[in-house]
């Protein structure tokens, strides 16, 4: 009876995770605004063998992931409440500076900070590690015990992080069943038409002239089988991973993954490609979006109750075979 109750539970709990949407909000008043995550769950699924690097994209761990990437307007109003210092991109020749525009010209260490107060801001432990006060400033390796595994840029109990670029290629390119992976991050394997905005389906936000600049992070593409908008296309995403791999220097080079509006050739979204950027740099065609650890809400709270139903209806199937 036990197992007849818990492998539905366990199939029931896979597809509710994949499939759920959390709204967190950050700032008060004037610096408020909103952040929508999608929960990559499937935990333990296989790597993809055939991407780049390889093998890649197993995480063991259900985690969030931004739907969209981060905008303007929620790094303007972040560093406004947290005197964060954090500069943007004048991307008045790239289409304009519109609030809903992806947050483009933030370094990988000013993307760091943002990631810090969206922590701090709510009592959560910092994820990275600033000894010094300036913007673009390196961050500091974590010691011993403030880290997990030989990832020495996060910490252990840090709720928002950049996401690892496992994290980021699972949410792009992995099957919402957690079976397979697809070349490209709209579930599928053939190259999505170019458009400069919209959500059609099979659509991706590039090729584009330069005056086109991004589209709104809302408005950038198809959704990836999980539900994010924008990891093809629209603008290159820093990942935490630094682009050897080794998470153990303060100025490697950091993975970016996705490509950008500017790029002709679909193949900068294709899952075997890979860019890299100096922490302390950001340009007109890099952005990036934030991923979490999730926190126990609706879907747990629906599993528990699903159990006392099975539960309730194997005690009362005995109690009717008692009689009989």
């Amino acid at each position: 009876m036990v197992k007849q109750i818990i492998l539905p539970l366990l199939i029931l709990s896979s597809q509710i995770a994949s499939a759920q949407l959390v709204t967190e909000n950050f700032g008060s008043g004037a610096n408020a605004f909103s952040m929508d995550f999608v929960t990559i769950g499937n935990p333990g699924n296989a790597a993809d063998t055939t991407g780049a690097p390889n093998p890649v994209g197993a995480v063991a761990y259900t985690y969030q992931i931004g739907k969209y990437e981060v905008s303007r307007e929620m790094i303007e109003k972040a560093t406004s409440a947290g005197g964060l210092g954090i500069t943007l991109e004048d991307m008045t020749s790239y289409g304009g500076n519109g609030a809903n525009r992806p947050a483009t010209g933030v370094t990988w260490n000013e993307a760091a900070r943002f990631v810090n107060w969206l922590n701090t801001s709510k009592g959560y432990q910092a994820a990275y590690n600033f000894t010094t006060s300036g913007a673009n400033d390196n961050i500091t390796l974590w010691g011993a015990g403030d880290y997990s595994g030989s990832n020495q840029y996060r910490h252990k109990d840090a709720y928002y992080f950049l996401p690892t670029l496992d994290e980021w290629y699972k949410a792009a390119y992995g099957k919402a069943d957690g079976t397979g992976w697809y070349n490209f991050p709209n579930g599928s394997n053939s190259a999505p038409t170019a458009v400069a905005s919209g959500t059609a389906a099979n659509t991706a936000v590039y090729g584009q002239s330069a005056s086109a600049g991004p589209a709104d992070i809302t408005n950038a593409g198809s959704l990836s089988p999980y539900g994010t908008m924008g990891q093809g296309g629209n603008v290159w995403e820093w990942n935490e991973t630094a682009y050897d791999g080794s998470n153990n220097s303060a100025s490697e080079k950091r993975e970016r993954r996705g490509g950008s509006w500017y790029f002709v050739d679909s193949i900068s979204l294709d899952a075997s490609n890979r860019g890299n950027g100096d922490p302390a740099n950001g340009n007109v065609y890099i952005g990036f979006r934030v991923a979490s650890v999730p926190e126990p809400g609706s879907a747990s709270l629906v599993i528990l109750g699903l159990a006392a139903v099975l539960a309730r209806r194997r005690r009362s199937a005995r109690g009717v075979a008692a009689r009989r």
